[in-house]
């Protein structure tokens, strides 16, 4: 089991989070869940407050009944029976109490408590961190069984009795206690119901954003699409319709592929200007060698035949680099290669070569047609130039995103120290062949700028087969 680093996992974060998709979707996510979870405590707190001011409200109800039912007699105890009538009192460790203590002149006299028949045997409630509040006293208390109980008690005086008008008034502390597990229950059954509710509620919320966000982003992925399209090829401006938002990025785009494509359109006029006027003085001294014969005139001449190669060279250099990288280039191949072998039979139609070319009809080179044919007609009209008679041109597509051109002939060939000669330097191996012999080397600078490649091999006709690897449209 692969181990994965604490690098490669923030790592993989951070990619995930290049994504605006990733970013809006997080930031709704967790403010979303911020608000639920605020929102939920909020609620918790304000339905606890609200039960404990409901069981709070039901014990001072219970106590006002029991001083409203309450009558001493005349042995100075309290009689409620038949005025104070409530079933939860009566069931024992119901959870609901009273007790009435009676205060002497030295405090509470618990052992002469009243207690209501629930509490059965346990001894009366002490109340404890009680605090006084209106005349009532809030507290809690430890019931039977370890219930935990909510507390409230008031000091009642009663006059004194008839038959001893002159004693001191009669006091006690009624109470009324309850369970506080009724009211917990009550909140942990809301807060249950809240939380599953809520989780739900922030799962249905997640979800609409995630597709609020993935359809407000169709239009981006839509740009990315064309750009895509743009590419490869198979489109030269960002056509379709766009929101309002996007609209403008969408012409500022098309204004940018239009300004590109000028100014390499300039460039590339500027050069073939430049070569043009270059070769001009050129054919100047050259006929002027030609005029006066002589050692000087010779030196001349091959001067002008060496800048005439560069100037040549450089020139297609030059051009293949200014389309290389233009957007939405795509030129079909078979036309191409058909358009050059009926133009090469014609050059070659003296020798009586014959040009057969085998191409898919929807193979497309990535680029522009002018390098393609720059390329392929180099290759061809070598091809021919050595041939005994027949010149094989194939172009297939490969298993990734290249395709391959194989141009074969039926001549003599080369062995393996005469391809390294012609492919890696450029040598030429015979003179009296018409040519600059620099075709395989701009043939070669130019596929290396897109990407490609070429070599050379041993064709099935016998001859020399060169095989040139080039960007494919998908």
């Amino acid at each position: 089991m692969a181990i994965v680093s604490t690098k490669q996992l923030t790592t993989a974060i951070a990619r995930r989070f290049d994504s605006l998709a990733a970013r809006l979707i997080a930031a709704a996510a967790i403010w979303t869940l911020l608000g639920l979870l605020v929102g939920g405590i909020a609620l918790s707190g304000i339905f606890r407050a609200s039960a404990q001011g409901s069981f709070d409200e039901r014990l001072k109800s219970d106590l006002d009944e029991m001083i409203a039912a309450a009558e001493p007699n005349a042995q100075g105890e309290i009689s409620m029976q038949g005025r104070f009538a409530d079933p939860r009192f009566e069931r024992v460790y119901s959870g609901w109490y009273w007790q009435i203590v009676p205060e002497g002149p030295k405090g509470p006299l618990t052992s002469d408590a009243q207690i209501s028949r629930s509490l059965w045997d346990h001894p009366p409630i002490r109340v404890t961190d009680y605090r006084v509040s209106k005349g009532l006293t809030w507290g809690h208390g430890e019931g039977p069984d370890g219930q935990n109980l909510r507390v409230v008690a008031q000091r009642i005086e009663f006059p004194p009795s008839a038959s001893q008008p002159k004693s001191a008034p009669r006091v006690f502390t009624m109470l009324v206690a309850g369970d506080v597990s009724v009211m917990e229950k009550s909140v942990a059954d809301f807060n249950g119901t809240l939380i599953w509710s809520f989780a739900v509620l922030g799962l249905g919320l997640i979800g609409a954003i995630f597709i609020q966000v993935r359809i407000g982003l169709q239009p981006l992925k839509r740009v990315r699409e064309a750009l895509a399209r743009i590419r490869s090829g198979k489109a030269r401006r960002l056509d379709g319709s766009f929101p309002a938002e996007i609209a403008p990025l969408a012409v500022e785009l098309n204004s940018l592929i239009d300004h590109s494509e000028e100014v390499i359109g300039r460039a590339r006029t500027h050069v073939s200007n430049l070569a043009h006027f270059l070769k001009t003085p050129l054919s100047v001294l050259a006929s002027e060698a030609d005029a006066h014969p002589g050692a000087f005139a010779e030196s001349v001449m091959r001067q002008v035949v060496t800048m005439r190669r560069q100037i040549d060279h450089y020139l297609a250099r030059a051009r293949a680099a200014g389309s290389v990288n233009v957007l939405g280039n795509r030129t079909p191949v078979r036309p191409v290669l058909e358009d050059l072998a009926r133009v090469l039979k014609r050059i070659h139609a003296e020798r009586g070569i014959g040009i057969e070319v085998d191409c898919p009809p929807a193979l497309a080179f990535r680029g522009e047609r002018q390098d393609l044919e720059e390329m392929a007609g180099n290759l061809i009209d070598n091809a021919c130039k050595w041939a005994h008679g027949r010149v094989v041109v194939a172009a297939h597509r490969d298993q990734g995103t290249q395709f391959e051109l194989r141009v074969g002939d039926d001549g003599q060939g080369l062995d393996a120290e005469e391809r390294a000669q012609v492919g890696e330097r450029g040598e030429r191996l015979d003179e009296s062949v018409p040519g600059s012999g620099l075709g395989l080397a701009i043939v070669r600078d130019i596929a290396k700028l897109y990407g490609g490649s070429l070599t050379l091999g041993d064709s099935p006709l016998g001859g020399l087969e060169v095989r040139l690897s080039l960007p494919a449209i998908a």
